[in-house]
């Protein structure tokens, strides 16, 4: 791991001492500071992107540790591309046999199915075989023919992933099959490595994996962090800040990865009901949720939806919030996150307004 260690002093003791507003104030600053001076970052590359930790914690170098042995576990399991990973192992054998996975893996093959029910198959993961035909899973970009995607889209087939919890086993029932957990891996990682770094005793963290962000309780200083809701015109800039605590923030949109093609630009969300990528009228959907795993798949979902079926399945449901950007420069959030969110987006023509339940 490439480690930037910036300061790991250990205050041997506070006291917070009783009385006047002042004391008492000091005794918070100086907690802040001791937070602060405890204080460990560190980046790594693993699951095709690159991952950051800031912890604030006097073991956080061991804890930082840990936390990428995690990662790098899950994704020996879960990776599409290691030719010896649960998953890779699930698609080789598709239409041949039965494959034993981890609790890890069926657990996210359970998951992934139930978000397809979910979301009315816009999340789906055995969109891998067109996800390839477009070139996004080797990087080799290329418009795929009609006859190409006419052949590989019966494959796209969420009830003919086979689970026996029992067995303890994945099938794909038809060859040619292949899964993908790209658009959740991330999320339920982050609910991983989230759930170590608590066990272990973090009270302040903040967990960049790849643009899938999750904060562990408060900034050293008390405060909510800020995370910046990205321009999708303009990555160096963005549309608005918000305020979390204890929770992920992840977003997906077309401009994250693209490729242009006699003059026209193709990203990489494809809609599982067509085989092109999503046309659905968003630049990007920010899901802010406490269960990192189903946000992740929550913000591929609702950007191949689009604005009016993602709000209505919003409607429908109580354990996220949401911000969209939409093509006709509008910047909308979801009411329960209205009051933590900042519009930041009127310098650049972005327009901002909530929607209500």
């Amino acid at each position: 791991m490439n480690w930037k260690k910036t300061a790991a002093l250990v205050l041997a003791s506070v006291f917070i001492l009783g009385g006047c507003s002042e004391k008492r104030e000091q005794a918070q600053q100086m907690l802040a500071q001791a937070k602060e001076e405890n204080r460990h970052e560190a980046t790594t590359f693993a699951m095709d992107t690159i991952m950051t930790f800031t912890v604030y914690h006097e073991n956080g170098e061991q804890i930082m540790t840990d936390a990428e042995q995690e990662i790098r576990r899950l994704e020996r399991l879960l990776s599409v591309t290691m030719e010896d990973s649960e998953i890779a192992q699930l698609n080789a054998n598709a239409g041949k046999q039965a494959v034993p996975v981890s609790e890890d893996t069926m657990y996210l093959l359970k998951t992934a199915k139930e978000m397809e029910e979910l979301t009315n198959g816009c999340y789906d993961m055995t969109i891998s075989p067109v996800v390839k035909a477009w070139g996004f899973t080797e990087e080799e970009h290329h418009v795929p023919t009609q006859a190409e995607l006419d052949a590989l889209m019966p494959l796209v087939d969420n009830d003919s992933v086979i689970l026996s919890e029992e067995d303890q086993t994945a099938y794909l029932a038809k060859e040619g099959m292949a899964v993908d957990l790209g658009g959740i891996a991330k999320g339920y990682t982050s609910d991983a490595v989230t759930k170590l770094m608590k066990e272990e005793g973090v009270e302040s963290a903040l967990i960049w994996l790849g643009g899938n962000i999750s904060a562990i309780g408060n900034k050293p200083d008390g405060n909510p962090w800020k995370i910046a809701v990205e321009n999708p015109l303009n990555t160096e800039d963005y549309v608005g800040l918000v305020e979390v605590s204890d929770c992920s923030v992840i977003t997906s949109g077309g401009y994250q990865r693209y490729f242009d093609q006699d003059g026209k630009r193709y990203h990489h969300i494809i809609d599982p009901a067509m085989g092109y990528p999503s046309d659905s009228g968003l630049l990007s959907v920010t899901i802010i949720s406490e269960n990192g795993t189903k946000a992740d798949a929550l913000s591929t979902a609702l950007f191949v939806m689009g604005y009016d079926r993602a709000v209505e399945l919003w409607r429908q449901s109580d354990d996220f919030e949401a911000i969209f950007v939409t093509e006709d420069g509008k910047v909308i959030a979801t009411e329960g996150i209205a009051d933590q969110f900042t519009f930041e987006g009127q310098d650049n023509d972005f327009t901002y307004e909530t929607v209500t339940r």
